[in-house]
């Protein structure tokens, strides 16, 4: 599946789960994510997402940036991601992708992030029980 339609999952999944939305509930940010050439501007608030859209300019500002490539991204929302593509960081170590910005105000949040940007590749809830 391309990227950019596990990005169009992102706002639902995120917003549906409401422990990740409490555990945001600080973070208010404008997020740009780059996936290959495409451009996307997330707004949060308040722990949910708001708003995904196309980011054209880069005159657009934005608190911080996760850049990376399609292919990267791809991997990254495996239901079970190749190593070192797992994570966020991983992906940063490998050259993969880059982060940018306010990068205070992105470490502060940094767990919740990593947390929404993985809710593509989880199926369903992320509760852990299996239950069928």
């Amino acid at each position: 599946m391309p990227a950019d339609a596990m990005l169009e999952k992102l706002q639902d999944l995120v917003n549906a789960d409401a422990a990740l939305v409490r555990r945001g509930r600080w973070l208010s940010a404008d997020m740009m994510l780059e996936i290959g050439d495409a451009r996307h501007l997330v707004k949060i608030r308040d722990g949910r997402i708001t708003e995904i859209a196309a980011l054209p300019l880069l005159a657009i500002p934005f608190d911080f940036a996760v850049i990376g490539t399609e292919e990267a991204w791809r991997e990254f929302w495996q239901p079970v991601p190749k190593p070192r593509h797992h994570d966020i960081m991983a992906l940063i170590r490998e050259g993969k992708m880059r982060i940018e910005g306010d990068l205070e105000k992105m470490m502060a949040h940094f767990l919740t992030l990593k947390m929404m940007l993985e809710k593509p590749r989880l199926p369903g809830k992320r509760d852990g029980a299996g239950a069928t």
